[in-house]
């Protein structure tokens, strides 16, 4: 099936074991991994947190070890940051754009990319709302998130 703003298709991509056993290997104890999660959450984000648990400590899969997600871990220690990763990843994209086009007014490429960005932002956003991830009042705003970001 093609992409949503491109007509490329893309490859195959790895997919999980579906042998879900705890590894012999692994010399780490649940509990131990919960508190490197909460630990590393002050200066990385979940993403980096299972990047950084699989290359130095040699965890290649927190679920398989102790039966939650990092963000799973996160939320219950009350430490999730308060907007997404994925969406604060496409907010910083679009304000990189807006920059962009202050000074290249006529790039209608970059104006494009501004567009397809905001209206992914919308759609996650629309996602975490129903999910109950954001509060039911919050927006999108280009300013606001420029000043945060900044």
């Amino acid at each position: 099936m093609a992409r949503i703003y491109s007509r490329g298709r893309g490859k195959a991509g790895s997919t999980k074991p579906s042998k879900t056993s705890k590894h012999t290997w692994i010399t780490y104890g649940p509990k131990e991994i919960e508190m490197l999660i909460v630990k590393l959450a002050k200066e990385k984000t979940p993403s980096q947190i299972g990047f950084f648990l699989r290359d130095s400590y040699g965890i290649p899969d927190v679920k398989s070890v102790i039966g939650k997600s990092v963000t799973e871990v996160l939320k219950e220690k009350n430490v999730l940051p308060e907007v997404p990763e994925d969406l604060m990843a496409l907010m910083r994209t679009t304000v990189k754009i807006r920059k962009h086009l202050e000074d290249n007014k006529h790039d209608m490429t970059a104006k494009r990319g501004m567009i397809i960005a905001e209206s992914k932002i919308k759609r996650l956003v629309k996602y975490y709302k129903r999910e109950k991830r954001l509060p039911v009042d919050w927006k999108y705003d280009p300013a606001k998130v420029r000043l945060v970001l900044e």
